[in-house]
């Protein structure tokens, strides 16, 4: 029976630079993480000094609590997992607990000590802590060696509230804000590659994001509801999804290309797009939209289409990805997990109608005038109605009393 009980530190950086709000933050934080890691032995999560504390079970493996840090280390609010054991602030206990997170942290050549206590009560300060649990390390492991910079484990003995957390694995999380934190946003959600990070990055800023997928059918098959069906399943995974609009587009776009100046068919069909996410926004009470566009990168995406695009709707547009290069959004789309996904072909309305030369400076004046030989409001309440949702594990989402119309 393994002597010390295992914990997960939780460090976040942000939170910490709250004022008065802070707690409401780490709140957030908490039920956040008791909510996805459901599937872990974990006995509680308790708030202590400037971190949050998982207590796993007694008798819980070594590989299991590897694995359960690994799910905490994608979490929007999360700057730091460390995977270690709580022990009495003695320092023989605090010694053996050290050997036993240093064994583990195999293989290594370099290691460092470094101690902190939150309470001057403790008679030892993180000076002589550090070399008394050093000398222990040292002596316990005589072929390693000590390296006071670009080490290769650095053992961390944290004296908070009574009791020792003492810990060797340490990885960087992805930072930013608890979901949760930041209201709602509705993001348009394609199966590309882009979209998906833009909905994330906004996740990461703490906002609960609900994602609006305008398929082509039933002008093309429903493939890239599939594909969107799969992305979901990853961003639920750390709560950075709640819910997922499928919206029967294809039938509209041929209506609109019938008539429409073929230069000025992409903007007619992403105004159309924004005023529906718009009004699905206005019912899940949100407070902006998202898309995943990045400036010049296509044609619907220089300064004066986007500027036609944003005239279409009243709620602000945010574009996280605005100012990110293909490689860049490539990147993040890898790390993120979604990029294979998004690699797959499936025909959906980005690629239906679509015209041979589109316009790369639309002037507001036509794109108005020739919107309106379509009942756009009509249009939009039906879209609107028709659009089918489905839910994800996002512990901060309150669904609308009603998804119909208003």
């Amino acid at each position: 029976m393994m002597e010390f009980q295992r914990i997960i530190l939780v460090h976040y950086h942000e939170i910490g630079l709250k004022g008065r709000n802070r707690g409401v933050f780490e709140k957030r934080l908490q039920k956040n993480l008791e909510a996805l890691l459901g599937a872990y032995p974990i006995v509680t999560i308790h708030r202590i000094s400037g971190r949050l504390l998982v207590f796993l079970r007694e008798g819980t493996s070594l590989e299991v609590a590897n694995e359960c840090a690994d799910a905490i280390l994608g979490v929007p609010g999360v700057a730091r997992v460390s995977c270690g054991f709580k022990c009495e602030q003695e320092m023989e206990a605090m010694g053996r607990a050290a050997c036993i997170a240093l064994a583990e942290a195999e293989p290594f050549q370099t290691f460092k000590v470094s101690a902190r206590r939150n309470h001057t009560t403790f008679p030892i300060d993180s000076m002589q802590l550090n070399r008394d649990i050093g000398a222990v390390l040292c002596e316990e492991f005589p072929a390693k060696n000590v390296q006071m910079k670009d080490q290769d484990v650095t053992v961390g003995v944290e004296v908070v509230e009574g009791s020792t957390y003492v810990y060797a694995r340490s990885i960087r999380g992805i930072g930013g804000l608890p979901v949760g934190s930041s209201g709602t946003v509705v993001a348009l959600l394609s199966s590309g590659i882009d979209s998906p990070v833009a909905l994330w990055r906004m996740a990461r800023r703490g906002a609960v994001c609900v994602g609006v997928h305008f398929s082509g059918r039933p002008q093309t098959s429903d493939a890239s509801e599939f594909l969107v069906d799969d992305i979901a399943r990853v961003l639920e995974r750390t709560g950075c999804i709640a819910r997922v609009y499928v919206v029967p587009f294809g039938d509209y776009q041929r209506e609109i290309s019938l008539a429409c100046p073929p230069g000025l068919r992409v903007i007619l069909y992403r105004r159309l797009m924004f005023k529906v996410a718009e009004e699905i926004a206005r019912r899940e009470r949100a407070g902006a939209l998202v898309t995943g566009e990045s400036l010049g990168q296509v044609a619907s995406q220089t300064l004066d289409n986007i500027r036609a695009t944003d005239a279409a709707v009243a709620m602000p547009v945010l574009r996280p990805l605005i100012g990110s290069d293909k490689l860049e959004i490539i990147d993040a789309a890898q790390r993120l997990g979604t990029f294979e996904i998004s690699s797959m072909d499936a025909p959906d309305c980005c690629t239906l109608f679509m015209p041979r030369n589109p316009e790369t400076h639309a002037k507001l004046a036509d794109v108005e005038a020739a919107e309106a030989a379509y009942p756009m409001g009509e249009w939009v309440q039906a879209l609107a109605d028709a659009a089918e949702p489905r839910d994800y594990a996002c512990p901060a989402y309150r669904p609308p009393r009603k998804t119909g119309a208003r």
